[in-house]
């Protein structure tokens, strides 16, 4: 069985994100996510690689042409994870790897998670999807059939996995958002503990958050994100599994 059931074989996606909101702070959002895939699947790291998208800096997925995160020129942030029992494609339907396309064509995150929220969800499999600027952020879950549902993520620390936010059914949430929690919580550039935690290896197979390599699939790359209240987004991002791989800036157009 693969973590969480939901992250390999699958469109582009993050498979863990850990969301931190803190309105009023001079960084008010901030994510890390590590992405699970197979080992053999090709794609390019963060950067401009849309030319009819501009301003939208994300990862590109060769396979399906998406990204499973990003960011824009107005601080917005997408990021889309796969649900449970909802790995690989299937016929007739798009590839999860647009959804943050989608949303990185909005000037905030509201109208993001609006524009989402109008959107057929019929039209992919099964997602979670995240979307935030300095305001706040914005949970989505499609379930395969009529509309995405919508839900702000209230002040504070969460992850998400293929379950729903914060959801101590999952292996990895009950293992490592207490570690998070009980972290000193990062000041950019400082990032104090979390590229060690998002390194972590420990645990059984559905707790890892580094995912050890099996079957052909493991953690290929990881992100620290934050937005500012004013000022350039910071970004570093591990083109490899986080515990091998160093963290290199993103150039974030402003």
């Amino acid at each position: 069985m693969l973590p969480d059931q939901g992250c390999a074989i699958s469109p582009p996606a993050v498979c863990t994100l850990i969301i931190l909101v803190r309105p009023g702070h001079s960084w008010p959002l901030v994510f890390a996510a590590n992405r699970d895939e197979r080992l053999d699947r090709t794609w390019d790291p963060p950067a401009a690689w849309w030319p009819e998208r501009p301003g939208v800096i994300a990862g590109r997925d060769h396979g399906a042409g998406g990204t499973w995160m990003g960011v824009n020129r107005y601080g917005v942030v997408a990021a889309v994870l796969n649900r449970q029992g909802s790995l690989g494609p299937a016929p007739g339907k798009r590839t999860r790897g647009k959804l943050p396309l989608i949303a990185l064509g909005a000037k905030s995150a509201r109208e993001a998670a609006q524009t989402l929220a109008a959107q057929d969800a019929g039209q992919w499999r099964s997602f979670n999807l995240v979307v935030g600027d300095a305001t706040g952020a914005v949970f989505l879950r499609g379930l395969g059939q009529g509309r995405p549902q919508s839900q702000p993520l209230l002040p504070g620390l969460h992850m998400v996995t293929a379950h729903d936010p914060d959801d101590w059914e999952s292996p990895r949430v009950a293992r490592h958002l207490p570690r998070f929690a009980a972290a000193e919580l990062p000041e950019p550039p400082r990032w104090g503990s979390w590229p060690a935690l998002l390194a972590d290896r420990e645990g059984a197979p559905a707790e890892q958050l580094n995912v050890v390599p099996r079957g052909g699939f493991g953690t290929v790359c990881a992100s620290l994100l934050a937005i500012p209240a004013i000022g350039p987004i910071s970004w570093l991002f591990a083109a490899g599994p986080p515990h091998t791989a160093p963290f290199v800036s993103v150039r974030v157009e402003e």
